[in-house]
């Protein structure tokens, strides 16, 4: 698969201050760094179009969904649209740590004009409740 660089979208953990108590989960959407020959209001669609289908997941033991949970790390659009994300789950011993990488490459998938949809799990940095957004905690009670 394609390096993917050129149309990095950030998550909700690779904001500055994803890590801090009441932080958004809607970070700035690009890597200004990153060109793209993918024009900046299709990626802008595009990034809307995959957080609203990462949301549509749900880690079956929690109520929430795993974007504002916190546990999508990182997504990858690149040039021909080829999606990479990297996730976590909430622990390693998740019961649905083989099923839950298959979910969100459906779910992904499932955005019009997406190529190829690579999903790796990861646990480095591993997950914490610091990385939920304010709207996971106001749904758990957590505040």
């Amino acid at each position: 698969m394609a390096q993917f660089i050129p149309g990095h979208i950030q998550s909700a953990a690779e904001a500055t201050d994803a890590g801090e108590p009441g932080a958004s989960p809607d970070p700035s959407p690009f890597d200004e760094e990153a060109p793209s020959s993918i024009p900046p209001d299709e990626l802008e669609r595009l990034h809307g179009d995959l957080v609203g289908a990462l949301k549509t997941v749900y880690d079956p033991e929690i109520p929430v969904d795993i974007y504002e949970l916190g546990l999508i790390y990182k997504i990858d659009v690149d040039d021909d649209r080829n999606i990479a994300v990297e996730m976590t789950l909430t622990a390693p011993g998740c019961p649905v740590a083989g099923e839950m990488p298959g979910w969100v490459q459906n779910a992904v998938a499932s955005v019009p004009g997406v190529g190829q949809v690579d999903v790796k799990l990861v646990f480095d940095p591993p997950w914490d409740m610091t990385r939920m957004s304010d709207e996971a905690r106001l749904e758990l009670n957590m505040f």
